[in-house]
């Protein structure tokens, strides 16, 4: 039984030894190579030594430059090329590998290792310096020292706007730090705003006076009424409500006693005239697209819409210093059936003098089309053109003027005492009829069409007369 024991001990001991000469070797193998289990960038690096371990690194990086984003996103790229960059991860592999203890292999055959490391970077500084100097933002930051900046309250083309050169200003040395610490981590992207190059300066009384003004010069330009004016909006943006501020004899703003900005006297009715100097279209030229297939132009005429400016002065002067925010459709003295500069629309009677017929259109569809007779031109009697709109629709009408009387069944007339009516006097129509024995101005139409213009046509439609 001793021996057995003894024999039992002996074996212990060899293996023992064995087990401690097998972990003191491999501890010494691994002094000089990386521990089992590491990988490093993906690289399984077990056993490999350094220059091994970095000449695979170095073959699976790369890196082409980076691009350097402002706080307007604007851009300039960097490229590696360019200055001289260079890199090996050698340095950075020594200290990793002086982290590992040899001695502690077994705890790396347990739980393994996966590491990210970066190179060390190298490139030429001088280079750099001169590309700098390239950089629009950099050098445009350049040009403008500190103590210029301003701030100011400038008029433009949309108003008066804050020209604030104090704020977010770069700050050249921290931007090029930013930009040499991206290149040396490898780094692709970087932002000047992110990195916190941007900073504000200190205001002086005057600049925080400016500021002050400002506020309520925005405050002024804020106005939330939009005309409606047909189809077409008008809003009254900052760059129309600028105009309204009364300014000094020096240029500054005036306040009332308030110490608010002050409205200038009359500014809202010069608006209002010029809105309705714009979309008036009674006695205006047009444009018209005629059926005949030319464009032609039509000079005066009753119809068309008409501000009223007074009523609108007056609204606008309550509606902005009470600070209303709303679509508004101005009140007219005389309103067309549609409102805007195209006011004639798709529903209207079109009269043409030159071909001596009339066409009756609703919403955009021909619904007759007639020959007529128009006012004799030989006897200066000549319907006049124009674009008009009927105003009344009678029958059995006693039509009278000097050495006349007609009867006629369906009277619309459209200018004065200028209409359209059938005329049973009549055997024919069109061609040439009128320049010898054509009507005293009106419009004479075949019954059968007159019948079916008088039970469409509605009192207010716009009829379009030319030659």
């Amino acid at each position: 039984m001793k021996r057995f024991f003894k024999h039992l001990i002996l074996m212990l001991c060899i293996i023992l030894v064995s087990l401690m000469g097998t972990y003191i070797g491999l501890a010494i193998y691994y002094h000089n190579a990386f521990a089992y289990g590491t990988w490093i960038n993906d690289v399984y690096c077990t056993g490999k030594s350094i220059e091994e371990v970095n000449e695979e690194l170095v073959k699976d990086f790369t890196y082409d430059g980076v691009t350097i984003y402002d706080k307007d996103g604007n851009t300039y790229t960097i490229s590696a090329e360019e200055i001289g960059y260079k890199f090996d991860f050698v340095k950075a592999l020594e200290i990793y590998r002086k982290q590992q203890n040899s001695w502690m292999w077994i705890d790396s055959l347990l739980h393994g290792d996966n590491t990210r490391l970066t190179p060390v970077v190298s490139y030429d500084s001088q280079f750099l310096e001169k590309i700098f100097e390239q950089i629009p933002f950099i050098v445009e930051e350049e040009k403008h020292p500190d103590e210029k900046r301003k701030v100011a309250i400038i008029k433009t083309n949309q108003g008066y706007e804050l020209l604030n050169e104090r704020t977010n200003v770069l700050l050249v040395d921290e931007a090029k730090n930013a930009i040499r610490s991206a290149i040396e981590e490898s780094e692709t992207e970087i932002s000047l705003t992110d990195a916190g190059c941007y900073h504000d300066l200190e205001l002086t009384a005057q600049m925080k006076d400016t500021l002050n003004m400002w506020e309520k010069v925005e405050d002024f330009q804020q106005c939330g009424i939009v005309y409606q004016m047909g189809d077409e909006q008008v809003p009254l943006d900052a760059s129309i409500v600028c105009e309204w501020i009364e300014i000094a004899e020096d240029g500054s703003f005036v306040l009332d006693d308030l110490g608010s900005l002050k409205l200038k006297e009359g500014a809202i009715e010069e608006f209002v005239n010029g809105l309705a100097d714009e979309y008036d279209t009674v006695g205006t030229d047009r444009q018209f697209r005629a059926t005949r297939g030319e464009l032609v132009t039509i000079e005066g005429g009753t119809y068309g819409n008409k501000l009223d400016r007074e009523a609108e002065t007056e609204y606008l002067t309550e509606a902005f210093l009470s600070g209303r925010e709303e679509i508004h459709e101005p009140v007219y003295t005389q309103k067309a059936w549609v409102q805007g500069k195209n006011d004639i629309g798709n529903t209207y009677v079109e009269i043409d003098m030159g071909e001596q017929m009339m066409y009756y259109y609703a919403d955009g569809v021909q619904k007759v089309a007639t020959p007529i007779v128009t006012g004799n031109t030989s006897r200066r009697m000549g319907t006049p053109s124009g674009v008009n709109y009927v105003y009344l629709k009678q029958t059995n009408r006693i039509l009278r003027g000097p050495g006349y009387a007609s009867h006629v069944d369906f009277w619309m007339p459209v200018k004065g005492n200028i209409g359209i009516h059938d005329a049973a006097w009549r055997s024919k129509y069109g061609g040439t009829i009128y320049q010898t024995n054509g009507s005293h101005g009106c419009i004479n139409t075949p019954r059968d069409a007159m019948v079916e213009l008088y039970e469409s046509v509605e009192v207010g439609t716009p009829v379009v007369m030319f030659y």
